[in-house]
């Protein structure tokens, strides 16, 4: 057991950002990734034009790779939003927009997850109200998932780094995973588990685990503090992910985590070969 028997992928959004998008799938093959993932790339455009879509999709597939995970827009990520599905108004209406265009990015080179951050509260918007927003375009985003065989992802952030965000612990994104699901009647709604995230919001890991393995479909990580490559904070991440192995999930593994001062290519040693 140990990092030897897990599937890697590297996350293209916060990994080889030193590079222009459409270089970094090759970068991500030539470190010896066979699968990557990414934030939803255009944070300006919903709907970016064709050429944009078909010149990643072209560099995704020369770099022979395979594209695992795909967010939907989720607004100015990296900056200050979280997500754009429980916000009233124009980012709600962008995020619907995207549901279509993201999920035929995603069937045209077979992923099959898409992850919908939730979005931040908004200040002087009755939360209850924000919260039916989310469900009703979760919904909707959980059948356009299922028409290309894919799932939905459903994610928790941490407080310190999201205050605003109000899925911080992992039972409050399952939770969400399960109205979707009760609502869609699919159950293709299911939990990403973010280690880094959970364990910056002081959560008992072994525990959610335990708890939780059955219901996830995506895990990702990154070492605490820093959100540095494994080996650089004191999370036992060897230890958790054979635990999850050991609970029955074989999914891959999203690397999510800051190569600092480095290039993204000589923070890799600690991977076996």
């Amino acid at each position: 057991m140990g990092f030897a028997d897990q599937r890697f992928n590297v996350n293209l959004s916060i990994l080889f950002t030193e590079l222009p998008l459409l270089e970094r799938p090759a970068a991500a093959a030539a470190a010896g990734f066979t699968a990557v993932e990414l934030w939803w790339p255009w944070v300006d455009s919903p709907t970016p034009e064709r050429s944009e879509l078909d010149a990643l999709k072209r560099a995704i597939e020369d770099a022979g790779v395979q594209l695992t995970g795909l967010n939907f827009y989720a607004g100015q990520l990296p900056g200050p939003d979280r997500g754009a599905l429980s916000v009233p108004g124009e980012e709600s209406e962008r995020f619907r927009a995207n549901i279509d265009v993201a999920a035929g990015f995603a069937a045209a080179l077979g992923c099959r997850a898409l992850n919908a951050l939730y979005g931040n509260r908004v200040e002087g918007v009755d939360p209850a109200e924000q919260d039916a927003l989310a469900l009703e375009n979760l919904a909707l985003a959980a059948r356009a998932a299922d028409r290309i065989g894919a799932v939905l992802l459903i994610e928790a952030l941490n407080r310190p780094e999201s205050p605003r965000y109000p899925l911080v612990s992992a039972p409050a994104a399952v939770g969400v995973v399960d109205k979707v699901n009760e609502a869609t009647g699919l159950g293709n709604a299911r939990f990403l588990m973010d280690l880094y995230h959970l364990s910056m919001n002081g959560e008992d890991l072994p525990a959610v685990i335990e708890r939780y393995a059955a219901k996830t479909s995506h895990v990702q990580i990154a070492d605490n503090p820093g959100r540095g490559a494994p080996g650089t904070g004191s999370l036992p991440l060897e230890d958790l992910l054979d635990q999850l192995r050991k609970a029955g999930y074989d999914g891959w593994v999203g690397l999510e985590y800051k190569p600092g001062e480095r290039p993204s290519a000589e923070t890799f040693g600690w991977l076996p070969r």
